[in-house]
């Protein structure tokens, strides 16, 4: 049996006895105070138990993989595990750990869809791990927490989102400003093959009392007449339109000046082209709310020319809504990680391009990053991974299993 698994278990069976427990009708005045009572003790009994759990097969988890013995044991916590990104990560941290005599479980693996991240560091830091692993955001209860870990002289490595004002020994991700600058290069590239210099058919209503236009005109019903005209994408009638999607819950700061990176790149390099640049919140707590959110974006008035997906999850749900919508050729997808659903894409020019993380890496540099500050009580503040664009010139030998390069 997992570790995780068993502290999940009794979270689980104390959630369901404090629900019991509490009494549908207060009769008396007395017993006000008798639910926030219990759930005081049921929060407590549940992470010291959980604790107690972990610490017990923390001791003898090494019966549990096949009698090997570990010198150290850390905890991975991830918001999600259905994407192949945290998979990858996690196998890269795995295959590094093995390497240095390690073990490092995946606790967000099971348990993400019942417990938050800030619940799965409470069980972290009663277990008393050797080290941490999380998915961080600029929270201040993460924040807390993440000091409480080092408090008790647990080293924490922020992932893929930081959090700048805790006491985390080291942060694992991209640079946020290059990977902006980049879908900023990839944005104008769009710009310049598809949209400037095309027009767009825009139809407007005349009513009697307006005069009449040069335009072509068609009568209408009533006396209006309808008005059919050429618009040049570009300018100030009929700017491009990009859009990011963004995540509400995530880290605001890594998005805030990814989107810097963006912003500036087109702004340097965009020339007489009028653009608008735009940010969308995208729940992308399941699948579900994902589609739902894209597909408002494809039924709303003015549909991007250009969008820009920051997660694996958002960048197939787009290319769905785009074929399902009509809307291949007209809107251009710039997506985020790689899946045999978004090289296909690729191949068939409905995604432009997608941005590929070095998972591996990533998830081996927080291993190093903690097995160095074990060793030398400090380590570097920042690692980051390598990033590659895929793109229909590339992608097939990409889809052969060819590295390709990285962007610089």
């Amino acid at each position: 049996m997992l570790i995780h698994r068993k502290a999940s278990k009794i979270i689980k069976d104390n959630k369901q006895q404090h629900t019991e427990n509490q009494a549908p009708e207060r009769k008396f005045s007395g017993l006000m105070f008798l639910p926030v009572f219990l759930t005081a003790v049921c929060i407590l009994f549940t992470v010291l138990m959980a604790g107690y759990i972990l610490w017990f097969d923390k001791g003898s988890f090494q019966e549990e993989t096949e009698g090997e013995t570990y010198d150290r044991y850390y905890m991975m916590i991830t918001q999600e595990d259905q994407s192949g990104f945290w998979q990858s990560v996690y196998q890269g941290a795995y295959e590094r750990a093995l390497q240095e005599n390690v073990y490092v479980d995946w606790l967000g693996k099971d348990s993400f869809r019942d417990y938050s991240v800030a619940e799965q560091m409470e069980i972290a830091i009663a277990s008393g791990v050797d080290g941490i692993i999380v998915t961080a955001s600029e929270a201040e209860e993460l924040t807390a927490l993440i000091d409480r870990a080092d408090a008790a002289g647990i080293p924490v490595v922020t992932l893929y989102g930081d959090n700048t004002q805790s006491a985390r020994c080291s942060f694992v991700g991209v640079g946020s400003y290059n990977l902006g600058r980049e879908y900023g290069r990839q944005a104008l590239k769009i710009m310049r093959e598809r949209l400037v210099g095309a027009a767009e058919t825009r139809i407007t209503i005349k009513t009697p009392e307006e005069p009449d236009g040069e335009s072509p005109v068609i009568a209408a019903a009533g006396g209006a007449e309808m008005a059919v005209e050429p618009v040049e994408i570009g300018t100030a009638d009929r700017p491009v339109r990009v859009t990011l999607l963004v995540n509400p819950f995530a880290n605001s700061l890594d998005q805030n000046i990814l989107y810097s990176g963006i912003q500036e790149t087109i702004e340097q390099e965009r020339g007489d082209t009028v653009v608008e640049l735009s940010r969308q919140s995208v729940d992308d707590t399941n699948a579900f709310s994902v589609e739902e959110s894209v597909r408002d974006i494809f039924m709303g008035g003015d549909v991007p020319d250009i969008l820009i997906c920051l997660n694996e999850l958002n960048t197939t749900c787009a290319y769905q809504a785009v074929v399902d919508y009509n809307k291949v050729g007209a809107v251009s997808i710039l997506g985020h990680y790689v899946s045999n659903t978004i090289l296909n894409a690729i191949d068939r020019g409905v995604i432009y391009a997608t941005v590929d993380i070095d998972t591996s890496q990533m998830g081996g540099f927080c291993i190093d990053a903690l097995q160095e500050y074990h060793d030398l009580g400090y380590t570097s503040q920042y690692f980051t991974a390598d990033i590659s664009l895929i793109t229909r010139d590339n992608v097939d030998g990409y889809l052969r299993g060819e590295e390709p390069e990285n962007v610089e």
